[in-house]
């Protein structure tokens, strides 16, 4: 905290910082930098008011020093028990050390360490779900039984299934399987094992009247000395083999090869067919434990029991499981996406109040729309009774603010009075997370910009005055009325300056004509008095290489909160982004966290796509609404105006003075200027009805 973050105006880069903090450590306290070599007897902490803080914030704020104490005492008098558990994924707590931040290290060794066990976690979000993680998909489990079961055709494969699984059971011989699973659609393996009884390459062992074992000669002897007295039919010779060396061996080794065939099973499952003692088993499932053979665990959702699982086939279920909540969700069509799109953005069903616009600035967030059409068309078809005293309250306390965040592709400004027009796109932004999108959008150098005399002349003076009102902006430069309006439209054209509240804005795309009709109704009342105070928009710190991932992450999450599933096609109308490699790259990271999913959640549309679970639930409630005709009318510049992009036909540019008429998600006519062109034919009555809804922007029905 006593290090300057600030030089020059300008952000100290971190590793500085990092410089600055160690010299300061090392006047201060000396001790905590010294090798232990250097350092005789118990390292003295100085009482300084600087290491006095932090040793406060970090064992009291950060940290429960107090209830660690208690934990360890209680673990100590044994008043806290600890019970180990090998789950398929880190328990909530682990996850916390797992996905530390690196600072949480003493050094590079432990950071470098986890990112070597990295290991990919479920989600979990409610202590229920918590309590699930070692629970696994029943599919998954069912289908890795399959695949580890031996699938027998004729005798050879059957006498390698006896070899690999220790043995065979008469009862899974007839069904073909073990009783783990349905039997299958197989010829009966009694003839299979008669031929092999034949040729002296098996036996059939019976250790009781009900218990008959088919045996293979190479893993005879290990049966024969658990169970000695046991009846051969036939009597053949065994082969050697070093697992007969004791009891003992045997016993791990016949439980090592049917845990490789069956999958998660518990002890006693394991018992039953060799009729053994289970304190015996238990042993030999420690030692397989021991070695890392298998992991214990509750996998199945039925079982209460402890289960074992070889770990090679644990991690192939755990596989299946991530593949399996990828591929439950069938891919909607494009229509109903749109449909999808219309209620998770609240044109379906609008909010009311600021809260609610509050929510839906955070989910256009970045987009640079059409001045005019902010408050004509996109929030009022997202919120109720839209106010506009709400924006202004919103950009007035300092919580969102309005720029242009791409100046014009050209570098010199149309030659006009008002540059600053009802096409100009704006984009309201979160004042915290400016910085982020300058990083893509940064802000134009002065020296290659096309000013005019006069708006360098208010540039100046908002430079050397700061945030100023448009009186004192009068009397500093000196200029009319009119050339000082015209000057500030000229500079938020160029995306250089913005006003304290939305009326600034307001007031610089309305037309001279209205302000002039306006004033002399109200002449006590000036738009630009009412638009609070005009300032530069500041430049953020230079881009930093360690800052592009946060970057590149807030800009994720906005996608994911505008569009609730995101692919590549849908991101072609966005004109702020980063690369769609870096997103990928984020994506990703976000799905191994359990954050959001991936798939391919709509159809028709190549590459990964990506959906936070909320979404998912929705568009599944979505799609399975029946269809009633619904019909919803847009404004062209909508960001929901994804005509050519996700729905088919060609694209509808985006003028604020087009509308776009939908029914069931699929565009079916365009307005331009009050004439309207069907893309689908109907019959004229229908065509009236039609016309109408687009003309008027009415919305029935609900979705």
């Amino acid at each position: 905290l006593a290090v300057p973050r600030m030089r020059a105006g300008k952000k100290v880069p971190a590793y500085f910082q990092r410089n600055d903090a160690e010299d300061l450590i090392a006047v201060v306290f000396p001790d905590q930098l010294a090798c232990f070599e250097n350092i005789s007897g118990d390292r003295e902490v100085p009482d300084h008011p600087l290491v006095n803080q932090t040793l406060y914030d970090c064992l009291h704020e950060i940290m429960d020093i107090d209830g660690l104490e208690r934990l360890l005492i209680g673990i100590e008098q044994h008043t806290i028990d600890i019970i180990p558990r090998d789950l398929a994924s880190p328990s909530p707590l682990a996850l916390e050390i797992l996905n530390a931040r690196p600072y949480a290290f003493l050094d590079d060794a432990p950071a470098e360490e986890r990112r070597t066990l990295a290991v990919q976690q479920r989600r979990f979000l409610t202590p229920e779900s918590a309590a699930e993680i070692g629970r696994l998909n029943p599919e998954a489990i069912d289908k890795v039984r399959r695949e580890a079961w031996p699938e027998i055709r004729n005798p050879d494969e059957l006498h390698d299934a006896l070899v690999i699984l220790g043995f065979i059971t008469e009862a899974e011989g007839q069904r073909g399987a073990p009783d783990l699973l349905p039997a299958l659609p197989l010829e009966n393996c009694s003839s299979f094992f008669a031929g092999l009884q034949q040729s002296q390459r098996a036996t059939a062992i019976t250790i009781s009247d009900d218990r008959r074992l088919w045996v293979a000669a190479e893993r005879l002897q290990a049966l024969q000395m658990l169970f000695p007295d046991a009846a051969l039919s036939p009597l053949i010779q065994p082969i050697d083999s070093q697992e007969a060396a004791d009891k003992e061996t045997a016993i791990q080794e016949i439980i090592r090869s049917r845990l490789e065939g069956l999958g998660p099973v518990t002890a006693q499952q394991l018992v039953e067919p060799l009729m053994l003692d289970p304190g015996s088993v238990e042993l030999a499932l420690l030692a397989l434990q021991n070695e890392g053979f298998i992991i214990q665990g509750q996998f199945t959702q039925k079982s209460n029991a402890i289960e074992w699982c070889e770990r090679g086939l644990l991690a192939r279920i755990h596989r299946y499981t991530l593949k399996q909540l990828r591929s439950e969700i069938e891919p909607v069509a494009p229509a109903d996406f749109m449909r999808f799109l219309f209620h998770w953005q609240g044109l379906a069903e609008p909010g009311e109040g600021a809260a609610s616009l509050q929510q839906r600035l955070s989910q256009l967030e970045g987009l640079g729309l059409p001045a005019v059409s902010w408050e004509a068309d996109i929030l009022p078809s997202r919120i109720h009774a839209y106010q506009s005293s709400d924006l202004d309250n919103l950009c007035s306390t300092g919580k969102i603010t309005w720029l242009r965040l791409i100046p014009p592709a050209n570098q010199t400004l149309p030659k006009r009075k008002q540059p600053a027009g009802k096409s100009t796109l704006i984009s309201l932004i979160s004042r915290d997370n400016l910085q982020h999108w300058r990083a893509y959008a940064p802000l134009p150098a002065l020296d290659v910009l096309d000013l005019s005399g006069r708006a360098q002349m208010v540039y100046t003076a908002l430079k050397t005055l700061g945030a100023s009102f448009f009186e004192d902006l009068l009397n500093e430069t000196g200029l009319l009325k009119s050339y000082l309006e015209e000057a500030l439209a000229e500079l938020a054209a160029w995306g250089l300056v913005t006003a304290d509240s939305f009326q600034g804005l307001r007031t610089l795309i309305t037309p001279q004509t209205i302000l002039h009709r306006r004033s002399k109704r109200y002449p006590s009342y000036d738009p630009f008095t009412a638009a609070g105070r005009w300032s530069l928009i500041r430049s953020t710190p230079g881009h930093v290489e360690t800052d592009r991932y946060q970057h590149c992450e807030h800009v994720a999450r906005v996608l994911l909160r505008r569009y609730g599933v995101v692919f590549r096609k849908l991101l072609e109308q966005e004109n702020i982004l980063p690369t769609w490699r870096d997103l990928l790259y984020v994506f990703r990271r976000m799905e191994a966290r359990g954050e959001l999913r991936g798939g391919r959640f709509v159809q028709g549309f190549s590459g990964e796509q990506f959906a936070l679970p909320d979404a998912l639930n929705t568009l599944r409630d979505i799609r399975k609404k029946t269809k009633q005709g619904d019909l919803m009318t847009i404004s062209a510049a909508d960001p929901l105006n994804l005509t050519g992009l996700v729905t088919p036909g060609q694209r509808v540019p985006t003028q604020a003075s087009q509308r776009i008429l939908y029914r069931d998600g699929v565009p079916i006519a365009v307005s331009v200027q009050g004439k309207v062109n069907f893309l689908e034919k109907f019959e004229d009555q229908e065509q009236a009805q039609l016309k109408n809804a687009l003309l008027r922007g009415q919305k029935y029905g609900r979705f």
